[in-house]
């Protein structure tokens, strides 16, 4: 399958993208609404997949343009203009509208019925993606199977990193509490991150770039 997506032309990117951008699968159970939020180019070499975007995401049109992507550009090093940079960098959470909240509180996970539709379409044909961020469970999850846990993937940060993939919390308010906790997240696990960013990024590519992703 991976062989597969990885051969798919690149014009296939473009109808891909215009087709996500205007699903209404789940119309009928979105409590704002269907709006696909994504960046995809066939140029990218790092891929960001995270949750679903959040009202203040849905209301913009933007992904992480809240707090949350405040977080996830501290770690790794990004300002907003690398960050928005479709040329370099992709973005593609699990699920690509805003699902809604929990009956106690929080964002509902991502619909179910997202990443399998889309993900094959989005980021098969991004064929220069070297580095994905897997941020927060679900997207974790989605790639290393649902027996993969929050902790120990992102503990295993060096052995997934030779997969082209690296596992991140959530950079939402809660994690601050659980970095807390864990003073190794801070002490190794961002400072890899940056330097695999910034490899990624500054490369035009060679032997030491990590392949693109097999978890499809």
């Amino acid at each position: 399958m991976a062989r597969h997506l990885r051969a798919m032309p690149l014009d296939d990117l473009e109808r891909a993208a215009r087709d996500a951008a205007a699903c209404t699968l789940c119309a009928a159970v979105l409590p704002l609404g269907p709006r696909p939020v994504f960046r995809v180019s066939p140029t990218a070499r790092l891929l960001v997949i995270g949750q679903a975007p959040g009202t203040k995401v849905h209301l913009s049109g933007i992904p992480w343009n809240d707090p949350s992507g405040d977080r996830l550009r501290l770690w790794t090093a990004l300002d907003r203009d690398t960050f928005y940079d479709a040329a370099r960098v992709a973005i593609v959470p699990t699920g690509l509208c805003y699902p809604g909240r929990l009956p106690r509180g929080g964002d509902a996970p991502p619909r179910p019925e997202c990443a399998p539709l889309w993900h094959p379409r989005l980021i098969g044909p991004m064929r220069e993606i070297r580095l994905t961020l897997l941020v927060g469970g679900y997207a974790i999850r989605h790639a290393l199977g649902r027996q993969a846990g929050l902790e120990p993937s992102v503990r295993d940060f060096a052995g997934l990193l030779a997969r082209g993939l690296f596992p991140l919390p959530h950079p939402s308010w809660r994690t601050r509490a659980w970095a807390a906790q864990r003073p190794w997240f801070e002490a190794e696990v961002l400072p890899a991150l940056r330097e695999a960013v910034r490899g990624v990024l500054e490369k035009a590519g060679g032997m030491n770039s990590p392949r693109p992703p097999s978890f499809f």
